[in-house]
């Protein structure tokens, strides 16, 4: 899951409807038809409590979009990703990262920030306008299977399920990188109230580390912890999906 501090980083009740098709497959696997559906986190930002909340909402032609929010004590962070079928996979074709401190203590914490990206897959270029710098404004070549942020989260869970290698090109703010997730066994996450078997999944570069907890049949982690530099940074546990 990547938000604007790039919390990557990371739902729904209705199980049954799940165990008809996988709701996302990397480029590599088969893509299958995908419901909509809202996930409710709590969220912990900074040290601040806070509410976070995941939709996947149909947009026609084969389009969706995905957002997640995360907001509480005066501070508030958003992400939205368009993204479409392709081929045997989805792409990204625009997105949204914006986030700021509205008022309080997070109003001095928080650096207000938003930052808007178009990804044109008839020139194959990526583009980035907003508050960056020069050098992260484009334009980043396009290959078959880039992701952005936020689409990687539905990508990863899918391919944890399904038992396929964890490397994606992630195009993000002028720049390519390769991440990388590793398997760290299963541990036990509790969702709404139920305990639940999870697989850990962890990427660390050294100074950021995001680690995910995937249950089968859901289309989100049921938890998702990004730490920098040694700290937590975001830590957004589910509490509902329907």
């Amino acid at each position: 899951m990547t938000m604007m501090a790039r919390t990557n980083p990371i739902a729904r009740s209705a199980w049954k409807r799940l165990a008809a098709g996988a709701l996302l497959m990397a480029a590599c696997g088969a893509a299958s038809a995908m419901e909509p559906f809202t996930a409710r986190y709590n969220a912990k930002f900074m040290g601040m409590e806070a509410t976070g909340t995941m939709k996947l909402e149909a947009a026609g032609n084969n389009r969706y979009n995905y957002s997640l929010d995360v907001a509480g004590m005066g501070a508030r962070m958003a992400q939205k990703t368009t993204f479409e079928r392709h081929g045997n996979g989805w792409r990204p074709l625009s997105s949204s990262d914006s986030q700021g401190g509205e008022s309080g203590l997070a109003a001095m914490l928080v650096k207000r920030k938003t930052v808007e990206a178009t990804y044109d897959w008839n020139r194959n270029e990526a583009r980035w306008t907003g508050d960056i710098d020069k050098e992260e404004a484009g334009p980043v070549a396009l290959r078959e299977g880039d992701v952005d942020g936020l689409l990687l989260n539905l990508v990863l869970v899918q391919d944890v399920q399904a038992g396929r290698p964890l490397t994606y090109r992630l195009v993000d703010e002028g720049r390519a990188r390769e991440h990388t997730y590793a398997v760290q066994g299963k541990e036990t996450v509790t969702v709404g109230g139920q305990s639940r078997e999870a697989t850990k999944v962890v990427r660390d570069d050294g100074r950021r580390q995001i680690t995910a907890w995937i249950v089968d049949g859901m289309p989100v982690p049921a938890r998702i912890l990004q730490r920098r530099n040694g700290r937590d940074h975001i830590d957004l546990q589910l509490q509902s999906l329907n």
